[in-house]
Order: C-alpha cells, then structure tokens, then sequence
C-alpha cells in the first residue's frame, strides 16, 4: 500500500450486515457505524460497504479501497482525496440530517 497524502485517510467502520436497510448510524468511539442490507458472502456487503460510503461521501467508488477487515465486522477503509476532518464533516451533516 502507498503511503497516504495528506488528502487521504484511513477510517475505521463497523459494518451490521443483512440489515432492514442501507444506513449510515455515525460515530462511536471513533469508529463508523453502518448498517447493510447484503449478506456477509461472496464479498457482497464489502461493495455495499464501499457504495454506501461513497454515496454518502459523494465520491467515486474507485477512491475506496477496504484495506483491513475483507471478512470481518471491523473494517479500515482508506478514502481518497478526503482528509479524516473533511469525512467526519461530511458525515456529521449526513446524520444530522
């Protein structure tokens, strides 16, 4: 992996796979809370994952990359062209409503 820009990060997610629906619930303890309604096979809660996150980040889905977590609940997302401040901003205002 190449060393992050400074319009980059890497977020921490925690991922509720076959949810009622797609939702992004904020962040606890510096973690972000999503929920998805795909299963946890075949990778197909990680695409859900990255187009719900990019949806709401307003970004490409190629500036995503899960980098740690392909089988878990506790995934690190890097993000492109985002710093960490602009994507908690981002999703503050999502949340907020």
């Amino acid at each position: 992996m190449a060393p992050t820009s400074l319009d980059s990060c890497n977020l921490k997610v925690r991922v509720q796979p076959k949810a009622f629906r797609n939702r992004v619930d904020g962040f606890e303890d510096g973690t972000l809370r999503l929920r998805v309604t795909a299963p946890p096979a075949e990778g197909k809660a990680n695409a859900e994952v990255i187009a719900l996150l990019a949806k709401t980040l307003g970004l490409s889905k190629s500036r995503l990359e899960i980098v740690r977590g392909h089988n878990s609940r506790d995934k690190v997302v890097s993000i492109e062209t985002l710093t960490e401040q602009e994507v908690h901003q981002r999703i503050k205002v999502i949340v907020s409503g």
